[in-house]
């Protein structure tokens, strides 16, 4: 029944009788399904007026949405992981997920980053999942983390990207990170599932927040900017997305260790070939080209490792 409340709510207070009236249940009812959805982590206002969410809340309504990317957004408190509830979206037998469909959650207790590590959502972070419906090559695939790492930086309006797929401070404490999941066939994708989290009025220890530079940015706002950014990044050719990425980098001319699964290469970082990949030269002069892997920066930057890594 909560479930059946949080599409009601909105940023103006509306009193229990009239939420009541809406869902055939009494005052008492609703206020006892609030305080369900406020444990659940939705942050919810109750005043003299009524309930309403808080202004910024990256809800249905709230969130500006300029294109596709986001015209069809269930926003939720606590969830598993918003990947696997737009993938169980997106195969609903009657009413799939389009493209462009959004997925937002204020917790997930069995997030994920890449390589299976746990994905931490603490209080004010922004995590969400968008589908991507068409098919896609194994080429397309290997270019989406670096576009999607171009439209975060843009959006965010700080800081610069770790290969692959991380936002960092100038200081090297991570914003935002990036998950891609496809359902490959073969060759090509039938769709994939791309999830992002950024760090807005809180991080965990070690990471950074946006609040620190921008204090009034809400949730709501930047997730309306992320979704125009994607959406326009993620169809660019490979030749501008890659040159974007290489004007935001802070991996690029540095010393790092990748760990690879193949071994480990410790070099200087000196570009990005056609398809994405990381190249790094070692002390011998050998350049190494690296597609999957964990970077750690050993140069100038001193890189934290937060818990959402």
């Amino acid at each position: 029944m909560s479930d059946r409340l949080l599409p009601l709510l909105s940023a103006l207070p509306q009193t229990g009788d009239a939420l009541g009236e809406q869902l055939g249940v009494g005052r008492v009812t609703v206020h006892t399904l609030a305080r369900r959805l406020a444990d659940q982590g939705v942050p919810i206002i109750v005043s003299r007026q009524g309930y309403a969410l808080e202004p910024g809340t990256p809800a249905p309504g709230l969130v500006p949405v300029h294109g596709v990317f986001g015209r069809a957004l269930r926003y939720t408190g606590t969830t598993t992981s918003t990947q696997d509830d737009l993938r169980l979206w997106a195969e609903h037998p009657t009413s799939p997920a389009p493209h462009g469909a959004v997925v937002v959650a204020e917790r997930q207790t069995a997030g994920r980053g890449r390589r299976g590590r746990a994905w931490d959502t603490p209080q004010d972070t922004l995590v969400f999942s968008v589908l991507l419906c068409a098919p896609l090559t194994l080429p397309d695939l290997a270019l989406m983390p670096l576009a999607a790492g171009v439209a975060v930086h843009e959006a965010c309006r700080t800081g610069g990207l770790k290969w692959p797929n991380d936002l960092l401070t100038l200081d090297g404490r991570k914003l935002a990170g990036i998950l891609l999941e496809a359902d490959l066939r073969g060759e090509e994708a039938r769709r994939a599932v791309l999830g992002i989290g950024v760090n807005v009025g809180s991080a965990p220890p070690g990471a950074a927040h946006l609040h620190e530079t921008q204090p009034g940015l809400t949730r709501a706002e930047l997730l309306g900017r992320l979704l125009g950014a994607l959406e326009h990044w993620l169809v660019q050719p490979a030749e501008d997305v890659l040159s974007a990425w290489r004007a935001a980098s802070l991996t690029l001319g540095q010393a790092v260790h990748v760990n690879t699964p193949r071994g480990t290469v410790q070099g200087t970082a000196i570009d990005l070939d056609t398809h994405g990949n990381l190249q790094v030269q070692d002390p011998d002069g050998q350049v190494h080209t690296i597609s999957a892997g964990d970077v750690q920066l050993i140069g100038s930057l001193p890189l934290s490792s937060p818990p959402n890594s």
